[in-house]
């Protein structure tokens, strides 16, 4: 029996299909994770639904090309992290191969695809 592999690219995905709209607006797997414009901070949202703390958290957000800890906040809408619609991160995330990894303590590391929606929402963004 081979070795199981500790490389982050060999985790199953997580469950889920990528849904677009209204607007600059993405959601995964019936709302566990949304990527929405806010237009007005011109900044892309991204929220992972579930969990109960309430304060600041770090996030790691692992792609193909860059694994970066960004800062998020948690509450009742679950996880929420703000990111510059520019900031080269989102880039990563929509350009990564098939992937990216969303982690933070306290919660199921999510394993999603770089699907053409989540392209769509930071290019709608910009």
């Amino acid at each position: 029996m081979a070795p199981l592999s500790n490389d982050w690219r060999d985790a199953a995905i997580t469950p889920g299909t990528w849904t677009y709209g209204p607007g600059p607006f993405a959601s995964f797997g019936n709302g566990l994770l949304t990527l929405q414009c806010d237009a007005g901070r011109q900044a892309i949202v991204l929220t992972a639904g579930g969990g109960a703390a309430n304060g600041q958290v770090a996030v790691t957000l692992t792609t193909a090309a860059t694994v970066r800890s960004v800062p998020g906040f948690t509450g009742p809408s679950g996880l929420v992290v703000t990111i510059p619609a520019r900031d080269p991160l989102l880039d990563a995330m929509a350009f990564s191969r098939g992937r990216f990894a969303i982690a933070s303590a306290g919660r199921p590391t999510l394993y999603v695809p770089s699907w053409t929606e989540v392209s769509r929402v930071i290019e709608d963004c910009r």
